[in-house]
């Protein structure tokens, strides 16, 4: 009974959050697809709004060279910072010694 009791609470679950229908309507529109597609996976993918095996290799590939651009760019600001840092000491306070 408790079983019963987990797939229902489930089940409940599935349809209040959507997925149930968003299934549904995919499986659909596979159905009524006259040329069925090579790779119902990717279809299925496809239409609930996940990239290709394709899309998601550029997709990783791009976020690699931003992630590259990223630490490059973050590096030159800590530089600058830095100086900009000195400056501001050096023209506040020109009697401290900074390079002590």
């Amino acid at each position: 009974m408790e079983k019963e009791a987990k797939k229902e609470a489930f089940r409940k679950y599935l349809e209040s959050s959507g997925v149930l229908d968003a299934l549904t309507k995919v499986l659909v529109a596979l159905y009524e697809q006259n040329d069925k597609p090579s790779s119902a996976i990717e279809f299925i993918q496809q239409k609930l709004g996940g990239p290709s095996l394709d899309e998601y290799e550029k997709l990783q590939a791009k976020f690699s060279d931003l992630q590259i651009r990223y630490d490059e760019l973050l590096a030159v600001h800590q530089e600058k910072s830095q100086k900009v840092t000195i400056m501001y000491m050096l023209f506040c306070f020109p009697y401290i010694n900074l390079y002590i």
